[in-house]
């Protein structure tokens, strides 16, 4: 039974679309990791606010918390029950990061105008640079129900069978 559970991987992935749909499916309270670091003026908070939030949320009985911030996975990982990571081919993110520029969001405390060329270089360094990491601190901690979805479809095949 899903209780605490985190939703990570390279922005554009679907993370937030797919922590939503779980919130909605479970009930369970859903944390966005970037309403958290990110002002409305797209300044951000501290890193020691920051981790206050973040050790308030992870006190709760149960949670999804949303959102990659690698800096902070491993006390994530310790305190969850479940992982979800959408691995999802590069050229997926990019189109999901571009698709939704101009749209209000509730996981962003901005609409995003434009599809920035620092923003594109993270996600397309995200293989690279994140994912080694991801996998091993995934290793370290498995024994926790670790998903990983490689496309779009599985995430939708997940949420159809498993929890319905």
């Amino acid at each position: 039974m899903l209780r605490k559970v985190i939703v990570i991987g390279s922005p554009g992935s679907g993370k937030s679309t797919f922590a939503r749909r779980l919130r909605d499916m479970t009930g369970l309270p859903l944390y966005y990791l970037d309403m958290i670091w990110h002002k409305p003026d797209k300044t951000n908070i501290s890193r020691e606010e920051f981790d206050k939030k973040l050790d308030e949320i992870l006190s709760e009985d149960r949670w999804i918390i949303d959102g990659n911030y690698q800096r902070t996975l491993e006390v994530r990982l310790e305190k969850c029950d479940t992982v979800f990571l959408l691995d999802l081919p590069l050229e997926v993110c990019l189109s999901g990061a571009k698709a939704r520029t101009g749209t209000k969001r509730e996981d962003m405390p901005w609409v995003e105008t434009g599809f920035d060329d620092e923003f594109r270089q993270c996600i397309i360094d995200f293989p690279r640079e994140k994912l080694p990491e991801i996998y091993r601190l995934l290793q370290k901690y498995n024994d926790k129900d670790i998903v990983i979805f490689k496309s779009r479809q599985e995430a939708e095949n997940y949420l159809k069978g498993e929890l319905l």
